[in-house]
């Protein structure tokens, strides 16, 4: 893997839009030949940014059931410094088998592998990677390429904290035409209720729409997301 590893790494460190970031997950994930690769970052004023292969489908799913609050990925890698296979996790509530098998169900894979990362001004960023094997060939792998894996978390994080730098400013992610509708509304001042009537879809399915993009802007709320988007000209209103 050594030349291609080189290879990967020196695009990765060309990367310079958030929509490189997610060519460069496609990319480690089909040099690894794996599942799933994402790289999910807070920022120094808490937005957050997700890049990845999960499908759109459990990415909505996700935000719809507001797994954010009790992911034992997230919550069990917080605290910690070095990389972490998911079997060393606490899966034991009710709660964390459920999402479990919601994430399986979703196709994100039975093995998991996160990379913590942290930056000087309170950045946090996680590099996951999930593949469906046995323990024994998740265990093998992650022997097989622990060491380059750090060594490409860091240069991802490196290119992160770079377009955190004061002054820096990136290009917006791409919205889909239904969540630029559903943020473009909102915008304009319409209720939930009669953006949905707008959109002639329910209430519940504008909300994932809403969320979806707020998770794109990498925007803490609603609010957050209609300013980012109409910052970047992705809506105008």
């Amino acid at each position: 893997m050594a030349t291609e590893l080189q290879d990967f790494l020196e695009v990765i460190q060309q990367v310079d839009t958030f929509e490189g970031f997610q060519e460069a997950t496609v990319g480690l994930r089909d040099l690894l030949n794996i599942t799933h690769v994402v790289y999910h970052w807070v920022n120094s004023v808490g937005e957050r940014f997700g890049a990845g292969t999960y499908s759109s489908d459990w990415v909505d799913r996700y935000l719809e059931k507001d797994y954010l609050r009790m992911d034992p990925v997230l919550f069990g890698c917080f605290q910690r410094f070095t990389p972490v296979n998911w079997k060393q996790l606490d899966w034991s509530s009710k709660a964390a088998k459920a999402f479990f098998r919601d994430a399986l169900d979703h196709g994100v894979g039975n093995q998991g592998y996160t990379i913590p990362l942290r930056g000087p001004n309170g950045q946090f960023a996680l590099l996951n990677l999930n593949h469906n094997a046995t323990d024994d060939q998740w265990e093998r792998f992650i022997s097989r390429y622990e060491r380059d894996l750090m060594i490409v978390a860091h240069e991802f994080n490196k290119k992160a904290l770079s377009f955190d730098a004061p002054g820096e400013v990136q290009s917006g992610p791409a919205l889909s035409p239904r969540e630029t509708a559903a943020i473009t509304l909102i915008a304009r001042g319409l209720s939930r209720g009669q953006a949905a009537a707008e959109m002639g879809i329910s209430e519940h399915t504008l909300r994932v729409y809403i969320e979806s993009a707020r998770h794109k802007l990498g925007a803490m709320n609603t609010t957050h997301a209609v300013a980012r988007a109409l910052s970047l000209g992705l809506i105008i209103v």
